[in-house]
């Protein structure tokens, strides 16, 4: 694990998921300087925001293991959420969110104690649905990884399988992405269910549009 990684669980109460063979990280450390406020806070409906939404559907599927990924004020403000969690969700910081998403990534896979498979999913997009994860985990065997896209484009959640997070592990340059890591493996595009997966809400224009 990362130096400096934090470690928050919240047992206030058990609840049962049938377990399969994969994991998630939750990115969920950017700065959200045109939003204004935490994109991981945003009210999804009138019981959840944003991170809770995303939470549940990939408990729902039955991840075993879950890692969001914060930034120090993020996690300050999740403290003050009161927020109820299973004890299989893990909290983990990216002290030096000025380094992006990939050293989040970094940070997140570095703590998961099963890494076969993890889908990694950005809390700017709440729309998970089972039937895409559903379509990725059984699309991902013989493959490296496996993605979903909607007439021709890619979305999110990615599936990565365990040899993509080594090389994800093992590198070095900080100014790489996500998206260069995967072209040096064998993957899968598996058609989604809607454009959703496209979306990413990154202003209050864009949180408009979907949900006032």
């Amino acid at each position: 694990m990362l130096q400096g990684g934090i470690f928050f669980y919240i047992c206030t109460h058990k609840l049962k998921y049938m377990k399969m063979d994969c994991s998630v990280i939750i990115l969920a450390a950017g700065r959200s300087g045109r939003m204004g406020k935490p994109k991981f806070a945003l009210r999804y409906n009138d019981e959840m925001i944003f991170l809770e939404e995303v939470v549940s559907q990939f408990l729902t599927f039955g991840c075993g293991e879950i890692v969001i990924v914060l930034n120090d004020e993020g996690y300050s403000g999740f403290q003050n959420l009161n927020i109820a969690f299973p004890e299989n969700i893990k909290i983990e910081i990216n002290h030096h969110p000025e380094k992006g998403r990939f050293f989040s990534l970094q940070i997140g896979l570095s703590s998961l104690n099963s890494k076969r498979y993890v889908f990694v999913h950005n809390v700017d997009n709440p729309f998970v649905t089972q039937r895409d994860l559903g379509l990725l985990f059984n699309g991902i065997s013989g493959y490296d990884f496996c993605v979903p896209v909607y007439e021709g484009r890619g979305g999110h959640p990615v599936l990565l399988s365990e040899t993509v997070i080594d090389g994800i592990l093992s590198e070095n340059d900080v100014n790489i992405t996500l998206r260069d890591i995967m072209k040096r493996y064998y993957g899968k595009r598996v058609e989604a269910e809607s454009d959703k997966i496209l979306v990413n809400i990154n202003t209050v224009e864009d949180y408009r549009e979907f949900f006032e």
